[in-house]
């Protein structure tokens, strides 16, 4: 597991310039080609570059054995012969996973809708109401656009400037406890109970 996360850590903190630059650009461009086309177009485009890229492949190499009379073999030998199936174990250990997501995001939906806590499902409502505004303003695949955007900058910026962004975001914490606190004093049954 480690590597995956220290790969990806790696990509999102600009380690290799080259590879990073790469994954960005490849990501962006996915995501404004399907802002101008279809999901099914988009899909169909890159297929249709693959294949494209594949077949002259070939055919170039098949060419280049028949004038030098080599006997090579199929260029992409190695990959068609690689085991690309998943395990039962696998398989089990992402069902798994989703199953504990997903349950753990049930539990959550329903304590803040049937109000166990009063100021988590008030704050949720109020994350609610932000979201219909940005919901018109933007559509999800501009905020999609954006989170990638953020995750591939977000951390140099913060990595750079992290005392200064640690001190304003101690100030506005500060600020919304002491907010938070004052709308407990003031509705009746809101404050938390001492753990």
């Amino acid at each position: 597991i480690g590597g995956p996360v220290v790969q990806s850590m790696d990509l999102l903190y600009w380690r290799d310039l080259k590879q990073t630059g790469v994954m960005f650009g490849s990501v962006l461009l996915l995501l404004f080609s399907l802002t101008q086309f279809s999901v099914v177009s988009v899909g169909a485009y890159l297929a249709l570059a693959a294949l494209s890229a594949t077949i002259s492949f070939r055919v170039y190499k098949s060419v280049l054995q028949a004038v030098q009379k080599t006997d090579e073999g199929h260029p992409f030998k190695t990959y068609l012969e690689m085991e690309i199936s998943l395990s039962q174990e696998q398989i089990q250990k992402y069902a798994d996973m989703a199953q504990q997501y997903l349950n753990c995001t049930l539990k959550e939906l329903r304590r803040l809708f049937l109000v166990q806590d009063l100021v988590d499902s008030l704050k949720f409502a109020v994350l609610m109401w932000l979201l219909t505004y940005v919901g018109a303003l933007f559509n999800g695949l501009t905020l999609l656009i954006l989170a990638v955007v953020s995750m591939f900058t977000m951390p140099v910026v913060y990595e750079k400037y992290q005392a200064q962004i640690d001190q304003y975001l101690g100030l506005v914490r500060t600020h919304v406890n002491c907010v938070v606190g004052k709308i407990q004093e003031k509705i009746p049954g809101a404050k938390r109970k001492t753990e």
